[in-house]
């Protein structure tokens, strides 16, 4: 089963972002005042944790409308590159889609459903529970499942959104909102290019271990 993680970070400013620094020995750390606040942008990230896999997509505002669009282009991409759903019988496959769906007591799913191809795990917000949205992921295969803050599969999820902020921001002044979204999908597509898988347990975790 495919397990795709959905998120937006930010806002980031046009301002300086600390980072790795140089400074005489014993002297103070300094970063330039010398910027203008010229608006922020957002982040919207659809991660794949299994492979690694990020896709993003930079805007200045994110009301539902826009979240839910660009997610939805994202998803029929992400279905178009699995494998043909095997054929279940009706029953079969409707208690195929509660076992996921197990204690999301907020979805009430239909009688009628596609083969389940792919579990999203969104944040516990009232815009990704929106009727309109929810039964779009349904009819297209999708079990929408929102978890609450702290929950293990969004903290995987806000991982890979400070990496990549680390790697776009850290010792960077950036001067406009849109300057900001390109090195973001700069380092998205470099990270892409070789990503890290993300396991439970996996080298990150023995990595901290071994640190302390």
């Amino acid at each position: 089963m495919a397990v795709w993680r959905s998120d937006e970070a930010g806002p980031y400013a046009t301002e300086p972002y600390p980072g790795a620094s140089w400074q005489p020995i014993g002297g103070p750390v300094r970063y330039s005042q010398k910027y203008q606040p010229n608006g922020t942008a957002k982040i919207l990230t659809l991660f794949h944790p299994r492979s690694g896999q990020v896709r993003i997509r930079g805007v200045m505002r994110c009301p539902n409308y826009v979240l839910h669009t660009w997610a939805k282009q994202t998803l029929v991409d992400i279905l178009s590159s699995l494998p043909s759903p095997a054929i279940e019988h009706d029953l079969a496959n409707h208690d195929h889609w509660q076992k996921w769906r197990q204690d999301a007591e907020y979805l009430t799913l239909p009688e009628t459903l596609p083969p389940l191809r792919l579990l999203l795990v969104m944040d516990n917000l009232a815009g990704q529970q929106s009727k309109d949205f929810v039964e779009w992921l349904w009819q297209h295969g999708i079990l929408p499942l929102c978890t609450p803050l702290g929950g293990s599969w969004l903290n995987m999820g806000e991982s890979i959104q400070r990496l990549l902020k680390r790697r776009t921001l850290d010792g960077q002044t950036p001067t406009t909102p849109e300057q900001i979204i390109q090195w973001f999908q700069a380092t998205a597509t470099a990270w892409n290019a070789d990503p890290t898988p993300f396991k439970w347990n996996g080298k990150r975790k023995r990595r901290q271990r071994s640190a302390h």
